[in-house]
């Protein structure tokens, strides 16, 4: 149940992106500051620290038995939630 719950936080991340992607194509914009700053704050986090988590999360998965591109893309948009989370990653450290 944690992990599931952990690994909700990134995806309504980026639900949240992508609301904010769909408002800004179709011109409605919000007009709070508050909420613009913070998909500013979600995209960085969601794009560019995953991203950066990246090869981590390679080192850590060696001998799981995952592809590395499976590695990457899990790591790209659940970031450490979802490799951290990984079962049996305790024997392999």
């Amino acid at each position: 149940m944690k992990t599931t719950v952990l690994r909700a936080v990134p995806v309504l991340g980026w639900l949240y992106l992508a609301c904010g992607a769909l408002a800004a194509a179709t011109g409605r914009i919000p007009e709070s500051q508050i909420l613009r700053t913070v998909w500013w704050i979600d995209a960085f986090l969601s794009v560019v620290v995953h991203a950066a988590q990246i090869p981590a999360a390679l080192r850590a998965a060696e001998g799981a038995g995952r592809g590395r591109l499976e590695t990457a893309v899990l790591t790209q948009i659940f970031g450490l939630t979802w490799w951290r989370t990984q079962p049996g990653k305790e024997e392999r450290q």
